[in-house]
């Protein structure tokens, strides 16, 4: 007579799935640790005083709290025109990104698009290629856009890898799903928005993080195209905030009573600079690893 097995009971584990268990998660643990110990270092001298960082390096506990280097960060005058410059920057680069990249991508799925190879080679090739630092900055005089933040989102919309990733994970797709709704009379454009578009939520979700965190950290192309302060973004900022810091340390180096430290105003601005950004993973978590596998592979 065979024993029943209840419903919430769960099937006994081996002792080598549980030491693999263990295993993984002593690893897992680890790995986290090692992630976090950096943010909490620059978290704890961001809020203390230059002299106990001096005093000991590697303490991560703060004997004294202190508030003075995100009082200067805050208190310059550029920093809110910079978060409003990054946060347009962000956000209408990756909508137009995702706009353009599920139109890409569509098309280069169809085996029967004529000439599909030869332009996903020229897409590839940039992945390797680029025009270089002159001849981009020749095209962007051209087209009127110096000093004009489109010339920060412009260049990056379309990248090969996202593009990539977006055509393998449409590819995955089930094709009678689209097979039906063609045999029901609708169009492409009806097939993309209304039954391919929404099984891309996954990976629209992953690309849009990683094309998001790219224009909150870009600050190469503004040095090049953006001269005028009053649109700088974030990054260009606390850059100067750091250096004029610095700046004034030098000319300072005989007063031992200085007001706030190059070092601890770094570390600030850090915390200023990435915990907006970090805010945004937690509503995407869910959709990120199911977007980065599924289209990371290739049937």
């Amino acid at each position: 007579m065979t024993k029943k097995i209840s419903k919430g009971r769960l099937p006994r584990l081996s002792s080598e799935d549980i030491a693999l268990s263990i295993f993984s998660y002593i690893i897992s643990g680890l790995f986290a640790i090692i992630c976090v110990l950096p943010f909490l270092y620059v978290v704890v001298y961001s809020i203390s005083p230059y002299s106990e960082y001096l005093k000991n390096p590697f303490n991560l506990i703060p004997k004294q709290i202190t508030f003075e280097a995100y009082k200067k960060a805050m208190d310059y005058k550029y920093l809110w025109t910079g978060y409003r410059n990054t946060v347009f920057i962000a956000i209408a680069g990756t909508i137009c990104s995702m706009i353009l990249l599920v139109l890409t991508a569509y098309p280069l799925t169809k085996k029967d698009l004529k000439g599909q190879k030869f332009i996903m080679t020229l897409w590839i090739i940039t992945m390797f290629f680029s025009g270089g630092m002159i001849p981009n900055y020749l095209l962007i005089r051209s087209l009127g856009l110096l000093n004009n933040l489109w010339s920060v989102i412009l260049p990056g919309l379309l990248g090969a890898y996202n593009l990539i990733l977006m055509i393998n994970y449409m590819r995955g797709l089930p094709t009678s799903i689209e097979e039906s709704a063609l045999i029901e009379g609708a169009n492409d454009i009806q097939v993309l928005f209304h039954v391919i578009l929404p099984l891309c939520l996954p990976i629209l979700a992953t690309l849009s993080l990683f094309t998001v965190v790219g224009y909150w950290n870009s600050y190469f192309n503004a040095i090049i195209y953006l001269t005028k302060r009053e649109l700088w973004p974030l990054q260009l900022v606390l850059r100067e905030i750091v250096f004029e810091s610095a700046a004034n340390e030098m000319e300072l180096q005989g007063v031992e009573q200085r007001i706030i430290q190059p070092f601890t105003l770094k570390m600030s601005s850090i915390i200023i600079a990435t915990l907006p950004i970090m805010c945004v993973y937690p509503f995407l978590q869910k959709y990120f690893m199911v977007g980065l596998v599924l289209g990371g592979v290739k049937e």
